[in-house]
């Protein structure tokens, strides 16, 4: 599969299709598995990661078989596609190749059509009870978007992957309203003014009923995911859970409670605002964009230490316009690329912290700038590592 075909996380633009043409053929061939299930579907720039592991958790909490869709994977592809938190066999995914590898090669499908129709087939052929999918990029032409679902979510807007959705949130909204199917609920969770008119005149013409979530929060929960950004995401899961019982779901408080207490342990969610160590600190993050890194970067203004390191890198094609203001003067930067493609060459990234006065130095793998980071650090510093999934992943 990697070899083979192109992959979006990899090389960016190239390997991206805005097109459903191939999805809706492989669905076909596979005679639709995505109508044996009942699903949530989740899009949105930021958090819909987290809320769909939430989702999932709640659901396992309350005995159900809980299908949980993602991208990108941090360590195994096999990452992607999850039942009750364990992922899918490596004897279902080479078994799903060999059986359609003729048709994938005749079509020509992508990396990305590939993996969402293997999901699909995975739950269809396991009787999952529903399935948490999270939209890969967009929405409206997004693989995952060929499903029905009980309800769709739109997590919030941000100036995100901007060279394929639009260069407004006024046109990234319009492509994330784009799972807004006739009928079903959709839930937004987060009210940007600007842009809730796009969300409400998609709802009307398709006759569905719409939820802002933080316009309806009537109960505050406890988790122990520590991002302080989790609380829009657990709002935004709340307000679906109370939408669902027309699904024929029983979901009682106990098991929201319970859910939101084990999400990394039911799921196996990592990366967010994940502490990996103490005596230096070191915590991981995956934010990756001005939205989340507003976040993330509020939350370490508020940690205590002597002194700050920063472990960084991004993708070619992130805005570093954007991020750049959000990141502390007062911190030594230990810049790096990932081991992809797609990632930004670090001299680059070096030069342009530099020139916004951030100082630091470039190191040759992730691993490098983080061992250099570890060896500067006294025991009361904070080491923070972010500003790509794939930079996260490495250290995992």
């Amino acid at each position: 599969m990697f070899k083979q075909l192109p992959i979006f996380q990899n090389q960016g633009k190239t390997a991206y299709k805005s097109d459903l043409t191939n999805i809706i053929l492989l669905a076909e061939h596979l005679s639709n598995p995505q109508n044996n299930f009942k699903s949530i579907h989740v899009a949105g720039t930021n958090g819909k990661g987290s809320t769909s592991h939430i989702l999932a958790s709640i659901f396992q909490e309350a005995g159900y078989k809980v299908g949980l869709y993602t991208s990108p994977h941090l360590k195994d592809f096999r990452e992607r596609i999850k039942i009750n938190g364990d992922v899918v066999s490596k004897e279902f995914v080479c078994d799903f190749v060999n059986r359609n590898r003729a048709f994938f090669e005749a079509n020509q499908l992508s990396f990305f059509e590939m993996t969402v129709g293997m999901a699909f087939d995975y739950f269809s052929e396991q009787n999952v009870d529903i399935a948490i999918i999270e939209v890969g990029l967009g929405g409206r032409l997004d693989s995952t978007n060929i499903i029905m679902p009980l309800i769709s979510v739109i997590t919030n807007i941000g100036m995100d992957h901007t060279q394929f959705l639009g260069n407004t949130l006024k046109e990234i909204a319009f492509e994330k309203a784009g799972i807004i199917k006739p009928g079903v609920p959709v839930v937004i969770g987060e009210t940007q003014t600007e842009i809730k008119p796009v969300f409400i005149e998609v709802s009307k013409k398709n006759e569905a009923p719409i939820v802002f979530a933080d316009a309806e929060i009537s109960q505050t929960f406890e988790s122990n995911l520590k991002g302080i950004y989790q609380k829009n995401n657990i709002n935004t899961a709340v307000q679906v859970l109370n939408l669902i019982s027309m699904g024929g779901f029983n979901i009682s408080e106990t098991h929201i409670k319970s859910g939101l207490h084990n999400v990394e342990k039911n799921t196996g969610l990592r990366g967010r605002w994940e502490v990996l160590q103490d005596c230096p600190r070191i915590i991981c993050d995956i934010a990756h964009n001005k939205e989340g890194l507003t976040y993330v970067m509020a939350q370490l203004n508020n940690e205590h230490y002597r002194n700050l390191h920063v472990v960084f890198g991004t993708v070619n094609d992130k805005d570093l316009n954007s991020i750049l203001p959000l990141m502390p003067k007062q911190a030594m930067y230990y810049f790096c690329k990932a081991n992809i493609e797609r990632g930004l060459d670090v001299e680059k990234l070096k030069r342009a912290f530099n020139d916004y006065g951030l100082i630091g130095n470039a190191y040759s793998s992730v691993n490098e700038a983080l061992q250099n980071a570890k060896i500067r650090a006294q025991l009361d510093d904070l080491i923070y590592v972010g500003g790509s999934t794939f930079v996260v992943s490495e250290i995992l």
